[in-house]
């Protein structure tokens, strides 16, 4: 097992290399461009989405938009925002904070695209149920040479949606919180096994039960966790715009932290696309399965992903961790107890508890609908028959992710999604052209009725 960190760090480093990063920040200009910048332009129609002015409940689809955007919000909005950009800074310092931000902005406009598309383009699968997917949209709509893709698609969502990660850092901030440093060999395996129980309630009861939770949720976890950045702001408040300052000029510098500039630049975006998952793919399967017969509709409304994922979640994480210093000398403190201490270091108890608290919410949430992701990869893969069984592999995956390395387990995950990303955009850029005349169309229509 000596080796295994090293091997899984070298597969993530091979696949989210300049190629993939260029497909991801080129794809999302190009989406930009086509769409004549609709996803910004028209971003209010996306709000009117969220708050139901635009139902259809008669439509085909299992949720509604909130449910959708809340299922697609729980697995983006999980512990890759407390974690995931602990790891990202120490990695390549506050200049990747810098290009998470660009992923997010420009994810907003890819995210339109694979959106539409997951609904524009859904298909039946072998039980005659209609599905939504980057999958789906490749079977349905590209000529049979493009099939390969949708089965990389799968194979790799199989083990990107697994809850390895988030138990894993669960485990960690419980194992800081009760131990202080002295953790029981048996300790990882018993919580392992609590929240197995916990998940395995939740998921059983089927998508609408996970987006019902993550709907009463998520809205609390962000009002504490802005709270709370906001308590160590106010404290800094004249270190804020020295920080701000480095985030920029650092993404810029050539030698900065993380290998210059290319490798912040790296860092920045892969991790920036784990948390919001813009040309993923993932969030394509939670939006396809919304009831409406209006892809475009659907598309707007997945744009409000990457502001409430990326640019307020992960900005608050961001700033404290940078705000707290220890980001500089972090010893032995990696990815969630490396946040924990710069919570704990400004707020005292209290703040490692709230974090907790917050932590709890992202991980589950996550965790409850990653085993829908997976469970649609299983049943395309073998077929939908077989997807009851997936439960039971997913329970005992968050038992694995308790016990074994972040380092490792990070790395695995990391590697996944970005061979998700691949097939994902390459369909998603051949398929654009669709995508914007059909956006052209609908607001043209929605022009004439208003």
């Amino acid at each position: 097992m000596s080796g295994l960190p090293e091997f899984t760090q070298r597969a993530a480093d091979l696949v989210w290399g300049t190629p993939l990063v260029s497909l991801l920040l080129g794809g999302g200009v190009f989406f930009l461009i086509l769409s004549r910048a609709i996803p910004y332009r028209r971003f209010g129609h996306g709000v009117a989405v969220l708050l139901g002015r635009y139902d259809t409940p008669d439509a085909a689809g299992e949720i509604s938009h909130k449910q959708a955007l809340a299922a697609a919000l729980s697995n983006t909005m999980g512990l890759g925002n407390i974690a995931g950009v602990a790891l990202a800074i120490v990695a390549g310092g506050p200049g990747a904070v810098f290009w998470m931000w660009v992923s997010a902005i420009v994810g907003i406009a890819t995210k339109f695209f694979t959106c539409s598309l997951g609904v524009m383009y859904r298909g039946k699968d072998s039980l005659g149920n209609l599905q939504g997917g980057p999958m789906y949209v490749i079977r349905e709509a590209l000529p049979k040479p493009f099939y390969p893709l949708a089965v990389l698609f799968a194979l790799a969502g199989l083990i990107g949606t697994l809850p390895m990660f988030q138990a894993n850092q669960l485990t960690a901030l419980i194992q800081d919180a009760a131990f202080d440093g002295n953790t029981p060999a048996w300790a990882p395996f018993l919580i392992g096994i609590s929240l197995s129980v916990v998940v395995g309630s939740v998921i059983f009861g089927g998508l609408p039960r996970v987006a019902n939770v993550a709907i009463a949720l998520l809205p609390t976890m962000v009002l504490v966790y802005l709270l709370m950045t906001g308590w160590v702001v106010i404290n800094h408040l004249s270190a804020v715009p020295d920080i701000l300052l480095s985030i920029v000029s650092e993404a810029l510098s050539p030698t900065a932290v993380g290998g210059g500039f290319l490798g912040v630049m790296l860092i920045g975006i892969s991790r920036g696309a784990f948390s919001n998952e813009a040309g993923v793919g993932t969030e394509v399967m939670a939006h396809g399965a919304a009831r409406t017969s209006e892809p475009i509709r659907e598309g707007m409304l997945a744009t409000l992903g990457p502001v409430f994922d990326t640019l307020i979640v992960c900005t608050c994480t961001a700033i404290v961790i940078l705000l707290s210093g220890n980001w500089q000398q972090p010893g032995e403190l990696s990815g969630i107890t490396l946040t924990a201490n710069a919570f704990h270091g400004e707020m005292g108890v209290v703040g490692l508890l709230l974090l907790g608290f917050v932590a709890l919410i992202l991980s589950t949430t996550t965790m409850f609908t990653g085993w829908y992701y997976g469970a649609k990869c299983f049943g395309f893969l073998v077929g939908a028959q077989w997807q009851p069984y997936f439960r039971w592999f997913f329970v005992l995956a968050v038992i694995f992710g308790a016990t074994v390395s972040i380092d490792v387990v990070f790395n695995l995950i990391s590697a996944s999604y970005g061979l998700m990303a691949i097939p994902t955009m390459i369909s998603s850029i051949v398929l654009a052209p669709r995508v914007a005349a059909a956006s052209r169309d609908y607001f043209a229509a929605l022009s004439k009725k208003t």
